[in-house]
């Protein structure tokens, strides 16, 4: 999470220290590289397919946080600089991803509709051509925590059902709302905190099979106690079914954050709970907090068993107790599927971590401390901290051949792509614009810029760039693109406004 006070000394002298190196983020310990590839590394083409991408119904657009589909958006190289724009005017702010559903039917008529949830918990449906507010939910209590720091950043997500949308609220609730009218369901809320004032709503919502996916952190400044936890509820019921708490794992329901002898190691990263192919396991990493490796699993990544959250294995690096004194999240973004058996994890400490999702610790014995492990490491892009969530791009190159993969990186002061090639990956491309989670759709690479505002698109094989379409700063809001549409939300929830814009481009 965020700095803590107890550690503003240290931190300090380590400020210090990069300023008079004038480099700091750059510098890359010795046992790092950056392998390099060239495009002929990377597929020919982002488009394989002429069918249409009708939806976007979760942050990610799949229970994998891929951020890439191969389907056409009718967005192309050749329009997307002429798109029509429209700002539209919310009653808060979207730190986070809309969602978007092509047919959906609200007030007796068909709409491709925009969803959004603001920070203060106030879920909108948009019309996606006019912008125009089809019905707003807001949840009971909203004046009691509008304005002040109780905040969530959770991007909604659409029941595969067509008929409801799950949001979150920043009094720890999570809701399912019909997405005829806005209205909640019988036998919810569900919540998942015993203390909304300590655990935050941050992460995205997940979905698998019949189970909806929702992780706890931290608030700005990480005030004790709280502890990271995932939860699965039940969508038909709001029965929670399991729980995995990241600290005092050994309790397996949701407890009472000061009855826990640990505090912290949040789930604060966008994607959350990240479900592997299959449905049958699930990837989170968790910021500061202590480790011990049977109980306790700060800094670490994890992995656990579906629907049941049982704990399988995990990755905790050999310097885990100083990410944790120096505030320098192992988990502030979320574990990333490469394929080809390895797993990438980056954090606020400037380096990317390439494991092996069979064995994340590296194999060591149990009786060993169990800390190390990963197959790679190598600089982030640009230096700086990673809250983002990187696309991944597959394309399969024939059954003899197997696939290949690309990883996209907006990072805090550069974008850069990757291919992985023998199981670690080499650097393609990079430029020095910042960026938040990356889309590829329909060919194309959108990258938001939450520094100066706009969306960079880029041809993703070369990083070339095509055109910028305008907007206004940010924090960790994306883009998706979408059935004719790039929808973004703009706005830092950290400023507490109760007003809020976004950007929707179509033609």
């Amino acid at each position: 999470m965020l700095m803590r006070m107890g550690r503003l000394s240290r931190l300090a002298a380590a400020l210090v220290a990069c300023a008079l190196l004038s480099a700091c983020g750059s510098a890359a310990p010795a046992d790092m590289s950056t392998p390099t590839a060239g495009t002929a590394a990377m597929p020919s083409a982002a488009q394989t397919s002429s069918a249409r991408l009708l939806d976007w119904p979760e942050f990610g657009l799949n229970p994998q946080r891929a951020d890439v589909s191969p389907l056409s958006t009718g967005i192309t190289a050749s329009n997307v600089a002429h798109l029509h724009r429209v700002t539209v005017n919310l009653p808060g702010t979207v730190d986070s991803s809309p969602i978007y559903l092509h047919e959906a039917g609200i007030a007796g008529a068909t709409h491709g509709v925009v969803i959004v949830t603001t920070t203060y918990g106030r879920t909108l449906a948009l019309d996606a051509n006019s912008g125009r507010v089809l019905w707003t939910f807001t949840p009971p209590g909203y004046s009691h925590w509008a304005g002040s720091p109780q905040i969530t950043t959770a991007s909604p997500l659409a029941d595969p059902d067509g008929r409801f949308v799950y949001a979150t609220s920043p009094n720890g609730l999570i809701h399912k709302l019909a997405l005829a009218n806005g209205s909640e369901a019988p036998g919810w809320p569900v919540s998942i905190t015993r203390d909304a004032t300590h655990e935050k709503l941050a992460a995205a919502l997940n979905i698998v099979g019949r189970y909806l996916l929702v992780a706890t952190g931290g608030y700005f400044g990480d005030a004790p106690p709280y502890q990271g936890h995932v939860a699965a509820i039940d969508r038909a019921s709001g029965r929670i079914a399991s729980v995995f708490n990241t600290l005092c794992s050994n309790r397996r329901q949701i407890i009472v954050p000061s009855s826990c002898s640990a505090s912290d190691s949040a789930i604060l990263s966008r994607g959350g709970a990240i479900v592997e192919p299959g449905g049958k396991r699930l990837l989170l990493s968790t910021g500061n907090g202590p480790w011990n490796g049977s109980t306790d699993f700060g800094d670490s990544v994890v992995e656990l068993t579906l629907p049941g959250l049982r704990f399988r294995q995990a990755f905790t690096p050999t310097n885990q107790a100083e990410l944790n004194d120096s505030d320098t999240d192992l988990g502030s973004s979320a574990p990333v599927l490469l394929g080809q058996n390895r797993v990438l994890i980056a954090g606020k400490d400037g380096i990317m971590r390439v494991l092996s999702l069979s064995h994340l610790d590296g194999g060591r014995a149990i009786g060993s401390n169990r800390l190390g492990g990963e197959v790679q490491r190598l600089p982030l892009p640009g230096g700086g901290e990673l809250f983002t969530a990187p696309a991944v791009w597959t394309v399969s190159s024939g059954s003899h051949r197997g696939s290949s993969t690309t990883v996209f990186v907006g990072a805090e002061h550069a974008t850069a792509a990757y291919a992985l090639i023998g199981g670690r990956l080499h650097l393609a491309w990079q430029n020095g614009n910042p960026g938040t989670s990356p889309v590829l759709a329909g060919g194309l690479l959108y990258v938001y810029d939450p520094s100066d505002g706009g969306i960079d698109v880029y041809r993703p094989r070369s990083g070339s760039p095509i055109a910028r379409l305008p907007g206004s700063p940010g924090h960790w809001n994306s883009p998706i693109v979408v059935d004719g549409h790039v929808v973004e939300p703009e706005g830092d929830a950290n400023e507490h406004k109760l007003t809020g814009t976004l950007e929707m481009f179509s033609f």
